[in-house]
């Protein structure tokens, strides 16, 4: 009978982790769970602990796989990982077709993760970075949390976007060639398509891409009117075709500057008071280690 260690977020899907992840043994019938508060262990040292046949399964949103991805990830285990949808958003499973409560294997997409850098931040991300109003809503939607208020993302949203948010100039530079935009509403990084619960930012974008390449996606009107009519298409992906105001990139090595500080948020994680950030492929890191080696 295998041993399956469920490692579940408490915080996940509004507080109601523990529960959600109860659900895996209803899925799971196979064998013996075991299951453990992600937010009170090491969890390399656990997964270190543990013996070669036992079966990992991390189980919460996307916040809970970044977590994960970026406590192993210099030292990836040699073994079944897997990893089972029940977060709120989910914007991860959205991207790989995972229903909300389903389980698959978490390994292969572990590979090859894109890495930003921000206010002396290195951290590996599984979805995107938002800079603009979509970390301001995730600033804001803290806020809330911590006062123990119901979050709702698109009633924020909309109430930034008519009275609180306020644009930048940015500068956006993609391997090399610089690009600036005035009236900047959000520039997003993203590896995979969706981010924010839902919202599809750059549709053409697929994490499973040889290259490994990244999307950036600038958003930029001086007229809050328009922006009201495009906002709703980018749940469905057809903002892109209002090109005078969307324009997206594809390329290895991102930096996004604004012209005064802004929040960010890398897979729901807040970062404050954001003037730039830097992204990096695989394909960038893994060339920049073979570089170094060939120093040494």
């Amino acid at each position: 009978m295998p041993r399956y260690h469920i490692l579940y977020n408490p915080k996940a899907a509004s507080g109601e982790g523990m529960n959600k992840a109860g659900a895996l043994k209803n899925i799971l019938t196979d064998g013996e769970l075991l299951f453990h508060n992600i937010t009170d262990i090491n969890i390399s040292d656990f997964i270190a602990s543990t013996k070669p046949d036992e079966k990992i399964v991390v189980s919460g949103g996307d916040g809970t796989i970044s977590r994960f991805v970026n406590e192993i990830y210099e030292d990836i285990p040699e073994r079944e990982l897997f990893y089972h949808a029940s977060g709120s958003g989910n914007d991860f499973a959205k991207d790989i077709g995972l229903a909300e409560n389903s389980v698959t294997s978490l390994a292969p997409y572990l590979k090859n993760l894109p890495t930003v850098y921000v206010k002396g931040i290195k951290h590996k991300f599984i979805n995107g970075i938002g800079y603009g109003i979509d970390g301001y809503c995730c600033e804001e939607g803290e806020k809330l949390r911590e006062k123990g208020k119901g979050i709702n993302y698109t009633t924020i949203a909309i109430k930034g976007l008519l009275f609180f948010f306020r644009r930048t100039k940015a500068t956006v530079t993609v391997d090399g060639v610089t690009k600036t935009y005035k009236n900047v509403w959000m520039i997003p990084t993203m590896f995979g398509r969706y981010y924010g619960g839902g919202m599809m930012a750059c549709p053409l974008q697929t994490r499973e891409n040889k290259d490994g390449s990244l999307s950036v996606m600038a958003v930029h009107s001086k007229s809050k009117l328009k922006l009201l009519y495009i906002f709703p298409r980018i749940f469905t992906g057809k903002h892109i075709n209002f090109k005078s105001v969307v324009e997206t990139l594809t390329g290895h090595e991102i930096t996004v500057a604004f012209d005064h500080p802004t929040a960010l948020q890398i897979d729901g994680e807040v970062v404050t008071e954001v003037l730039s950030y830097t992204v990096k492929s695989a394909k960038i890191l893994n060339a920049e280690k073979s570089r170094t080696k060939e120093m040494v």
